[in-house]
């Protein structure tokens, strides 16, 4: 699966170039993300004076020290409408979102708006997720090909997934449960170059 969709991406941006010219792309990464060990890339392309379009990838691998697991892929499309012009100034978007994740052995002490991050302490977690979100967010310019970027998102995940007893265990202890998160979709602190 991981690799059709990223075949998919490759050949979406492969035939885009075609068309491109200067301040019409933008590269980018999620500095958030690196805090939580995720490399992750983001390619951002205009497709007007005000519509812009984004397609956002991040990649965690790692097994941590005691097994602690935060392995996940996910895709991050967006849409987005830019107040003065694109790649400046506050925005507003639509952004979708999808993919997997093996989580577990974890203490995030947060409960909200229906979710127990707390329960990733006892357990293992591996399923898929997907949903989408509204977003809005502010660029700086800061030279000629360099901007900041500082984006929020909230919206819906759809999760399923099965549970396992511990980071460690085998035997899984409940199968093909789903849960429904409202809440943050999207946070990014990001450093852009537009070509």
């Amino acid at each position: 699966m991981q690799k059709y969709i990223l075949s998919l991406v490759l050949l979406i941006l492969s035939g885009l170039h075609l068309t491109m010219r200067a301040q019409d792309v933008a590269v980018k990464t999620n500095g958030l993300y690196w805090l939580a060990t995720t490399p992750n890339i983001g390619a951002e392309f205009a497709l007007s004076n005000k519509w812009t379009a984004e397609l956002t990838g991040a990649y965690n691998p790692w097994t941590f020290k005691n097994n602690k697991k935060l392995r996940f892929w996910l895709v991050q499309p967006e849409v987005r409408y830019w107040f003065c012009q694109r790649f400046t100034g506050h925005f507003v978007g639509l952004e979708a979102h999808g993919g997997q994740f093996n989580v577990g052995n974890i203490d995030l002490p947060i409960n909200f708006l229906g979710t127990d991050f707390h329960k990733l302490k006892d357990g293992r977690y591996q399923g898929w997720q997907g949903g989408a979100g509204l977003t809005y967010g502010y660029a700086w310019i800061l030279s000629k090909h360099w901007n900041f970027e500082a984006e929020i998102g909230a919206g819906y995940s759809y999760i399923s997934y099965d549970k396992y007893p511990c980071a460690k265990c085998g035997t899984r202890i409940a199968r093909k449960r789903h849960h429904s998160y409202y809440g943050l979709t999207k946070a990014q602190l990001a450093v852009v170059y537009i070509f």
